[in-house]
């Protein structure tokens, strides 16, 4: 599937009303959800039909959400309550990236200090890069995603202590 046809079908969905749509070929799996009817922020999942419990991103560069990232870097300090933790969302579905390149210096690691307007991750969407920047001051006790990984509108990347 090409990646105009995933476009024009997204804006078939999200024109329509419908809740969401279900496609499947020997490929790929597409569910496109709306969140709801005045919104037109659609969730993508795409998967190899052959194994539909692994999440992949096709070729056609819709992403597929992260489900369980963690890493023995993104540990938090044992014994806290992340209850009291803030925490930074991804604005877009992209790719999450914690440098702006291989060679680059990652832009926050665990322990360091942020302000509000600081870059903390790159997510690529669509061949974008988008720096998103921290909206909160404090201290990054945790990294929630893997790097060169999908994620999903809304899904939490960072947890950050703001005292």
């Amino acid at each position: 599937m090409k990646l105009n046809e995933i476009q024009d079908l997204i804006k078939f969905v999200s024109k329509s009303g419908v809740s969401e749509v279900e496609l499947e070929t020997k490929e790929i799996k597409i569910v496109i959800k709306t969140t709801n009817k005045n919104s037109s922020q659609i969730v993508y999942q795409a998967a190899p039909v052959a194994a539909p419990q692994v999440m992949a991103a096709p070729q056609q560069g819709v992403s597929a959400p992260q489900t369980t990232p963690a890493t023995p870097e993104s540990k938090a300090p044992a014994g806290n309550d992340e209850s009291k933790y803030l925490i930074i969302k991804s604005p877009m579905i992209g790719t999450f990236y914690r440098s702006a390149g291989p060679d680059k210096p990652m832009f926050v690691n665990i322990g360091d200090e942020i302000t509000s307007g600081k870059t903390v991750c790159i997510i690529e969407a669509m061949k974008l890069f988008n720096e998103i920047e921290s909206e909160i001051k404090g201290k990054i006790v945790k990294v929630l995603v893997n790097d060169a990984t999908p994620v999903e509108y809304d899904q939490p990347l960072f947890l950050v202590d703001p005292s």
